[in-house]
């Protein structure tokens, strides 16, 4: 059963932008942290961003750290990706995931996964 959808992923250029979003159901969004992950190939699932419910809280890795931002709108049962200054090292599929802590960086905290969004930045 999929339920969480990505959107929002294709091709963009180095130093650009692309914003993906998120789609869930109430039940695998409402009093939940969601996260961003993604993965290439050849190496493993790594998280990306993280927010919690409903304080503001975020969670990013020094890698995206200043580049990326993640936002929900709970109303929408939406969390969104705003990828800015894209690197090549960004290419990866993306998958949102619904989990209890945005704190923690461990795929095997997060409950419900999407299917996930390729994107791909070209040098």
């Amino acid at each position: 059963q999929v339920q969480l959808v990505e959107s929002g992923g294709g091709l963009v250029q180095a130093g650009g932008s692309l914003r993906l979003s998120c789609a869930a159901s109430r039940r695998t969004f409402r009093g939940y942290a969601m996260g961003w992950f993604r993965q290439a190939p050849g190496k493993e699932r790594e998280i990306v961003a993280a927010i919690s419910w409903n304080d503001g809280r975020t969670n990013y890795p020094d890698s995206v750290k200043g580049r990326f931002t993640i936002s929900r709108d709970n109303a929408k049962n939406t969390v969104y990706l705003q990828m800015n200054s894209v690197k090549p090292d960004d290419t990866a599929v993306y998958y949102c995931a619904a989990g209890y802590y945005y704190t923690s960086e461990s795929i095997r905290d997060y409950l419900y996964w999407g299917l996930g969004t390729q994107v791909t930045v070209s040098s």
